[in-house]
């Protein structure tokens, strides 16, 4: 039966603000809708489709959360036009070798394209068929020639659009991409499934691969995928909206597909070995996902054409994949370290026989927590496999059973029952993975919390290091962050290494502290679940630490963006005596609690979106990020053509490509700071 008119219409706009809102959500990270604005919005929807089954259409996002519509499993999907694979180039010199053919099939004209740089996404190959702008079919390569139809797997991601957005798109499209897992959300579902009781998965590309292949889309939906495009098929002779990849995949963005970032226009293959150098020993680190490698494609599409594939249409000759050194190598554990946090948390980090990954030697790398060193089975003499791209600390992915010595096996890795600094009992805490010293006086978190208090996102003490805290505390000179506050320049020239005009530097430093504000106060607190950016929001709406310290539990949850935990942490951290105490003794020696009024309203740089790119020559990133945000401006991390303008320092990268392709404009330090008045 269908749906009452007014039916229809209100499930047609409860649609569009929906997917209007996952998009801003999930690809723009400028959520604008919140998330109980969401869920109100999408019961409604359910509700209405429930009950009048007509109305619910193909591209609802009620589809989202793993609703099975019919499609048989894993049947066989013919793709429109085969999804070919690339040749791979292990050096600058291999590239050149491609770029030689390329000009004996298309001359000059394969130069004068210029070459179109993305990176090469390590999860699954994805197609995504749209009639009309809607997602009717979503299917893994496969032979290239058929895959496995996944649809109704591939509608639970969240960043994947039911309907395409914008206009342009040819009637039928196939719209190529990876699956994938961020580092991130990889660890967190394998931390869910320890507490679950269930095996932990190995990597982020075989997990994501085997989410598509769920029986049950509610599976699927619970896996933390995400997708990039990057490329398009359109069976038959259609005129297209682009005429460069670059074009492309810009347009692709504009439909409200997901475009990696760090992509790069390049006129020369000279621009292109810089960029993929660059990606290899920088920006590979820096990402939240597994890469590769990186693509090279010659961009203008008529000269693709030009070129073709080779024979049987197996490989592209306008485009390849430039390899990089592996980021996975193996090598031997010989130990288990236990540290201890500025929260008492217990975390075990692996010693490793060195070994090179990528170029770098390494020889510590992270286990996360001593449920998953069980879980995956690690034992001290194993030989591991340890990946290092995406993580400051490499991660051990598993042990290699087949490698272990049947003569002298590894020793199981027994977890701590007290801690290995105080030798208190350690706790755990219901539905946590964590292991905890509940000493609050434990030595080690007493040094980790003077540390985080002096970092620069916090008070910013410059030269308190590591080294120097625990010198001022084995000297019994400061107990506290309030004592840091009663240090003078006699007593620290009288430290060993620490000369006269260091002394007068430090003293400076720690009397300049008194004056940040509330946010960074709350955040060098270390008060468990509080980073940086609820820091801020409680110092915004709150005001001043009295303020806060007398605000009820359900008052501080009302903030968007804090839920209940964390406001049942900022309760119970400024409801005990000892750290009411160490506010009191701040304020006493004149420390600052209170958070200067927000400019947003008639700031100079009110509404405006602002990229960051480089070192710049007096501000920090902190303190550039501070101004524009005190300034009414809103900083983001990739340049968009909705970016107003990008702040360029020295040593600036692909973000400054970008925006002289988008024609975004271009400023310095100086006219940042000529531009909110300082």
């Amino acid at each position: 039966m269908a749906g009452p008119p007014e039916g229809l219409a209100r499930a047609q706009w409860l649609r569009e603000a929906l997917e209007r809102a996952a998009h801003e959500y999930y690809v723009l990270d400028q959520p604008a809708l919140s998330d109980a604005e969401y869920d109100r919005l999408f019961h409604e929807l359910r509700a209405l489709e429930q009950a009048h089954p007509a109305l619910r259409a193909p591209d609802s996002p009620t589809l989202r959360v793993g609703t099975d519509v019919g499609a048989s499993h894993l049947a066989k999907y013919a793709h429109l036009v085969p999804m070919g694979s690339l040749s791979n180039a292990f050096s600058d010199e291999d590239l050149e070798g491609w770029a030689a053919s390329g000009r004996d099939v298309a001359g000059d004209d394969f130069d004068r394209s210029g070459f179109c740089c993305e990176l090469k996404i390590d999860g699954a190959s994805m197609s995504l068929t749209y009639r009309d702008g809607v997602l009717v079919t979503g299917a893994t390569r496969g032979n290239g020639n058929v895959g496995e139809d996944v649809t109704a797997n591939v509608r639970t991601i969240r960043d994947i659009p039911l309907r395409l957005a914008g206009s342009g798109w040819p009637a039928v499209i196939e719209i190529r991409g990876e699956v994938y897992m961020t580092f991130d959300g990889f660890e967190r579902m394998n931390e869910e499934r320890v507490r679950a009781g269930e095996p932990v998965f190995a990597n982020p590309r075989n997990s994501a691969a085997g989410a598509l292949r769920q029986k049950d889309p509610a599976v699927t939906a619970r896996r933390p995928l995400r997708f990039f495009g990057y490329a398009f098929a359109v069976p038959g002779t259609t005129t297209l909206p682009f005429a460069t990849q670059w074009e492309l995949l810009e347009t692709l963005a504009s439909w409200g597909v997901p475009v990696a970032p760090h992509r790069q226009l390049c006129a020369t293959l000279a621009e292109v070995h810089a960029w993929a150098h660059a990606l290899e020993s920088t920006h590979r680190a820096e990402l939240a996902f597994a890469i590769d490698g990186g693509v090279v494609k010659v961009n203008a599409l008529a000269t693709q054409a030009d070129l073709g594939s080779t024979a049987g249409g197996r490989e592209p000759r306008w485009a390849i994949a430039r390899k990089f050194a592996p980021d996975v190598a193996e090598t031997r554990l010989v130990g288990i370290e236990i540290q201890v946090g500025r929260t008492g948390v217990l975390t075990p980090r692996a010693v490793l026989d060195p070994v090179e990954i990528g170029g770098t030697t390494v020889t510590y790398a992270t286990l996360h927590n001593f449920d998953l060193i069980a879980a995956k089975d690690l034992r001290i003499g194993d030989v591991v496999q340890v990946k290092r791209a995406g993580e400051v600390i490499p991660q051990i992915l598993g042990p290699v059973p087949e490698r272990r010595d049947a003569a002298q096996p590894p020793s199981p890795f027994v977890a701590p029952t007290a801690c290995p600094v105080c030798g208190t009992p350690v706790v755990r805490i219901a539905d946590e993975v964590a292991v905890r010293c509940p000493n609050e006086r434990c030595p080690a978190r007493h040094l980790e919390e003077l540390i985080h208090f002096t970092a620069r996102a916090a008070m910013d003490i410059r030269g308190l290091s590591e080294q120097r805290v625990r010198q001022l505390l084995d000297a019994g000179l400061i107990s506290d962050p309030a004592t840091l506050y009663d240090l003078t320049e006699d007593v620290l020239a009288a430290l060993p290494r620490l000369g006269e005009k260091s002394a007068q530097q430090l003293v400076a430093a720690i009397a300049a502290s008194k004056t940040q504000p509330l946010s960074r106060l709350l955040f060098g607190l270390g008060i468990p679940d509080v980073g940086e950016e609820t820091a801020k929001l409680l110092a915004r709406h709150f005001g001043t630490a009295e303020a806060l310290q007398q605000a009820a539990p359900t008052e501080i949850e009302g903030l968007h963006g804090v839920g209940p935990s964390i406001a049942a942490s900022v309760h119970g951290w400024f409801a005990s005596e000892s750290n009411q105490a160490l506010v009191r003794a701040l304020i006493a020696r004149g420390v600052n609690t209170v958070e200067p009024t927000r400019a947003e309203a008639d700031g100079a740089l009110r509404g405006l979106k602002i990229v960051i790119t480089g070192t710049l020559p007096t501000l920090g990133r902190t303190e550039a990020k501070e101004l524009v945000e005190g300034a009414g401006g809103k900083v983001t991390d990739s340049v968009s053509k909705n970016t107003d303008f990008l702040v360029v320092g020295a040593d600036a990268g692909s973000k400054l490509d970008k925006a002289k392709a988008l024609g975004v404009e271009v400023i310095d330090e100086a006219e940042l700071l000529r531009r909110v008045g300082r």
